[in-house]
């Protein structure tokens, strides 16, 4: 039976729910509606704007492999406070970051979704730049977020860079000190271990990102969001069943593994897309300097 939700809910929540909404779609529908309208626009007095953007397109397709462009201004934007609030999300400081110094952040778990870290380091809404004045902060994505338009611009805008090695050391190496840059360690297939209240993280084999730090002389730091694998449930595939067997095969073939989660709706809290709301509390320590090679 579904569970509805009232219909007397606050103003204030329901742009709660309206801002994370637009984080799922651009997470998931925004790329293939993209495809769709730029198809579908060529046959329409608008072409030439889309002649002009594939242009620019081409033209900007380094940009996420040479520092980004984080805008300040739309990561501030307001909305991203209801984003925050609809959970809610929280970044706990437990040390300073001195700006004279570069920071690799070491993140987990990765969630369905990275909703804690996209909080944190895409946006200004858990107030990163006021708690740690001086220190520009950046996130590692994969380079197929880049790949689609309009959701390029967005990603760069939040201050995403791609997950590159070549991509993080221009970042580490521009003009000026203070660049932290966010890296969800456990990629996909901790991904495939997001379920409430599972600690699973994938770490072992996970060492690009220290030999990134000791190369370049940066700080490493590890970050946990606790209560980000509560925000979803997933349909079981513990190791050894057919359904992990078949999403350890499909991403051996393209690079990523897409898990099964199941959430809440928009208007019933039964199933859906939209994580629940679940307090996520982010904590980071700072750890250690490694030394320049």
């Amino acid at each position: 039976m579904v569970n509805w939700a009232p219909v007397n809910i606050p103003l204030a929540r329901r742009l709660q729910t309206l801002a994370v909404l637009w984080y799922i779609i651009v997470f998931i529908v925004e790329p293939f509606l993209v495809m769709w309208l730029s198809v579908v626009l060529v046959f329409t007095p608008l072409v030439p704007f889309v002649i002009l953007y594939y242009v620019w397109y081409f033209y900007d397709k380094d940009t996420p492999k040479k520092g980004g462009r984080p805008n300040q201004w739309y990561r501030s934007l307001g909305f991203f406070k209801y984003y925050v609030d609809y959970f809610p999300i929280s970044l706990v400081k437990t040390t300073e970051l001195p700006p004279e110094n570069n920071y690799i952040i070491g993140s987990h778990p990765h969630g369905i979704f990275c909703l804690g870290a996209f909080a944190n380091f895409a946006t200004e809404a858990t107030g990163f730049s006021v708690k740690f004045p001086g220190i520009k902060p950046l996130i590692v994505t994969l380079p197929s977020q880049f790949y689609f338009a309009l959701k390029r611009e967005i990603n760069l805008a939040h201050g995403a860079i791609s997950s590159y090695a070549e991509s993080i050391e221009n970042a580490l190496n521009g003009s000026k000190k203070g660049t932290a840059i966010c890296i969800v360690v456990g990629g996909a297939e901790e991904a495939l271990n997001a379920r409430p209240d599972n600690y699973d993280l994938k770490l072992a084999t996970r060492k690009g990102f220290v030999k990134l730090a000791i190369r370049n002389g940066a700080w490493l730091v590890p970050m946990y969001n606790f209560g980000e694998n509560n925000a979803y449930g997933q349909v079981d595939n513990h190791p050894g069943t057919r359904l992990r067997k078949f999403q350890d095969s499909f991403k051996k073939f393209f690079g990523f593994s897409p898990p099964l989660f199941f959430g809440r709706g928009i208007f019933q809290y039964s199933f859906g897309l939209m994580p629940y709301r679940t307090p996520i509390t982010t904590v980071s320590k700072w750890l250690f300097f490694l030394t320049k090679q």
